[in-house]
């Protein structure tokens, strides 16, 4: 009977002995592995450490919740890392260190986002967040403009106008929405019966690709040029900048068929019945509208007291907010970023 003892004896020295030499040291948390990566791949002066965070930073639930639209509750999933880029090398070595650690990447521009694909998901995940990258410029000779990806429409138009009263660009009348979200998903606005979507005036773009590089529109090229304006440029890359045509607009306009002629119909519950407002905006004079619409929408019964003219600017605010225009709202309302939207604006 000693012989099996021995050989149970055997096996399980054995068995303790393989256990023994397969343990592991512990794998170093994901924010250093980030970081050290981030270090090697960006080519910047700025300290890492300043512009990605964990949720042990205290800056993690105030960048994370400033802009959403919509889902931001504790049962919302969380990023494991939020990275604030600060430049276009910045953005390059966060999708290289993502795909090198094996981690899902989200890319917020704006955060108005109601379906949260943009800062929320199943899977873990990094938040790449645009919010620093806003810079704008306008060359009103060659009539073009450069916005980066996390500019708002609002600062878009304001920049166009403070440098032309006579150019407008075709885009949401929504001032607070980004340029990377808003283009890349087309972009309807108030001009589109006479310069077509946001997208049909984009003539270049900058994008980072999966392994890391910064296209143009010629080192893309034409299919992935064309996928990227209305195709969700999150499904090919990470757009940092979009070169789009500004366009002619005369100086007044009448925020009230010509194809300078654009109308919304809104409809809304009044007690027992249903009532219908029309807003329009008209690429011209008052005087030149009301024959129109008296011609083609007669029960309207559209009057000149019905009509404001003022600048192109002045239409967007009057869009966005018609009893703050009308209590005299300033242009550089247009500047003011809406932060925590989703505590002041409830879906």
């Amino acid at each position: 009977m000693a012989k099996p003892s021995l050989a149970y004896l055997f096996t399980a020295f054995v068995f303790l002995s393989v256990s023994t030499s397969s343990a592991q040291p512990p794998n170093p948390p994901l924010s250093d592995t980030f970081l050290s990566c981030l270090t090697q791949h960006a080519n910047s002066s700025t300290p890492h450490s300043n512009i990605v965070f964990d949720n042990t930073n205290p800056n993690f639930t105030t960048v994370l919740p400033n802009y959403i639209a919509r889902l931001n509750t504790p049962l919302t999933p969380k990023p494991l890392l939020i990275v604030t880029v600060l430049q276009e090398s910045h953005v390059q070595a966060t999708v290289i260190c993502a795909k090198s650690t094996n981690v899902q990447l989200r890319i917020r521009s704006g955060g108005h986002d109601y379906e949260g694909l943009s800062y929320v998901s199943q899977n873990p995940f990094i938040l790449l967040d645009m919010f620093n990258l806003h810079r704008i410029t306008v060359d009103v000779k060659n009539e073009v403009a450069m916005g980066q990806a996390s500019a708002t429409l609002g600062e878009v138009y304001y920049r166009i106008w403070d440098s032309s009263k006579v150019h407008g660009f075709p885009a949401s009348v929504c001032p607070i929405v980004a340029v990377g979200g808003h283009i890349s998903g087309g972009g309807y606005g108030n001009m589109l019966r006479k310069y077509g979507l946001s997208v049909d005036n984009v003539i270049d773009a900058q994008i980072v690709d999966v392994k890391g590089n910064l296209l143009n529109r010629q080192t893309m090229g034409d299919d992935l040029f064309w996928a990227i304006r209305g195709g969700r440029v999150a499904s090919f890359g990470v757009v940092v900048l979009f070169t789009i045509k500004i366009v002619p607009v005369p100086e007044t306009v009448a925020p009230t068929t010509d194809d300078r002629l654009f109308m919304r119909l809104l409809l809304a519950p009044s007690g027992k019945t249903v009532r219908a407002s029309v807003m329009a905006l008209f690429l011209g004079e008052a005087n030149e509208v009301l024959p129109i619409l008296e011609k083609e929408f007669p029960l309207l019964g559209l009057k000149k007291v019905n009509c404001t003219e003022a600048h192109w600017i002045d239409s967007v605010a009057w869009f966005n907010d018609d009893q703050g225009s009308k209590n005299g709202a300033k242009p550089e309302t247009l500047l003011v970023r809406q932060l925590n939207y989703v505590s002041e604006k409830k879906i």
